[in-house]
């Protein structure tokens, strides 16, 4: 009986991504060292020396990721014609930004730090907006809600305040835990309904009644207060 080939083992600079990212995630880019990855990986620094020579490196390389798969999901924009097309693309989209939350929970310190980041930051700024404003034009043209043109400035670039620093407000709101993994699925519906709670003002009766439900189940998580 002929046996399944092996598989060949992930490059390690792959690897060295996929630990640095869990760690970045889990204690913030500041909190990790070099050290730290090399030794959750069990190689030798100089290993991953070889591969990143320097810490920015690594970050860059994660950017570079995240940056690539968020121009691919903001396409998906123009598809939006109503509340449960907004809902799905909205909460897809927190959840992209959830895989690589240590960028936006230490956002203005890595800006700081860091001017290639700074710099493409203002590129993901402009293509989020443009994201925005296509959602509201489809959300317009499928009769889900009527805004103007005067409106929808100010509402598009709230929008864009919320998908980027909604997860510092989760953050500042309960450091102990808000950016665990056990509390991804409350943290990005939330913010995937306050997102949309912008648009209520403008959005017909049934778009309105739609979204409300569509937000029932994580109604009690809604609020700003703590439990």
């Amino acid at each position: 009986m002929a046996t399944a080939p092996a598989k060949k083992p992930r490059r390690t600079a792959e690897r060295i991504l996929e630990v640095t990212l869990d760690l970045f995630n889990r204690f913030g880019e500041p909190n990790v060292s070099t050290t730290l990855i090399s030794a959750e990986m069990g190689i030798s620094p100089g290993n991953l020396y070889y591969h990143y020579p320097a810490k920015d490196e690594l970050i860059n390389a994660l950017f570079d990721r995240y940056e690539k798969a968020l121009n691919e999901l903001l396409q998906a924009a123009d598809g939006v014609e109503n509340v449960e097309d907004a809902w799905f693309f909205f909460h897809t989209l927190f959840e992209l930004i959830w895989q690589y939350r240590f960028l936006y929970r230490d956002l203005n310190d890595l800006l700081s730090k860091n001017r290639r980041l700074e710099t493409h930051f203002q590129f993901v700024l402009q293509h989020k907006g443009r994201a925005v404003q296509a959602v509201l034009d489809g959300l317009s043209r499928g009769g889900a809600m009527r805004i103007t043109g005067a409106e929808a400035a100010p509402v598009a670039t709230a929008m864009v305040v919320v998908l980027t620093y909604w997860l510092s407000y989760e953050y500042v709101r309960e450091p102990r835990k808000a950016l665990e993994a056990d509390a991804a699925a409350l943290s990005l519906a939330r913010g995937a309904y306050h997102l949309l709670s912008l648009l209520m003002p403008y959005l017909d009766a049934d778009s309105r009644a739609h979204l409300q439900a569509l937000a029932a189940p994580y109604a009690p998580y809604q609020g700003t207060q703590q439990p």
